[in-house]
């Protein structure tokens, strides 16, 4: 037994209208997954740097080659996704819907909503990683003397932060 196309007793004229709807729907909800995996593929990125090292007679020196008791710091930035920006997608689909469902008067009006949410989620996409890539380059990590603070690309990316004393034998 195979189930109808369309439902029983909706004349043919009815069903018609709802395919560019469905259809931009589902071109929205694949825009949106392609855009939070370009997002997760181009929002890493990490960077390093040592404040110091080691004398060959074993001593630890500091940035300026004086020579210190405590070994010098290293410090590690990594760049990863914003779970903020993954719910700014959803946010931004289900609005879309929302706004479809309550306000759109006809289907060019409902098409032009879901092209609009289309438009913005791309625009979130790339914004973000732009931004987030360009912050993160511009953090002065070879300035850091071990004290103060970095300011982050948030919320449009998240940064981990490890601090680590500098290796005394290296292999």
């Amino acid at each position: 037994m195979s189930l109808p196309l369309k439902p029983e007793g909706l004349p043919e004229a009815d069903a018609l209208p709802l395919r560019p709807v469905v259809a931009r729907i589902r071109r929205l909800v694949v825009l949106a997954m392609l855009a939070a995996l370009g997002y997760t593929a181009f929002t890493v990125s990490s960077k390093s740097s040592c404040s110091g090292g080691v004398n060959a007679d074993g001593t630890f020196v500091d940035a300026a080659g004086n020579v210190t008791e405590l070994a010098p710091s290293c410090i590690s930035l990594a760049l990863q996704p914003s779970v903020f920006i993954y719910i700014g997608f959803f946010a931004i689909v289900i609005g879309a819907l929302t706004f479809v469902l309550r306000r759109a008067s006809d289907v060019p009006a409902g098409l032009r909503y879901l092209d609009r949410a289309a438009v913005t989620i791309v625009i979130l996409a790339v914004a973000s990683v732009a931004i987030s890539q360009i912050w993160f380059a511009m953090i002065p990590i070879n300035d850091w003397n071990g004290a103060g603070t970095f300011l982050y690309p948030f919320p449009f990316g998240s940064v981990d932060l490890t601090i680590t004393p500098i290796p005394t034998q290296y292999p």
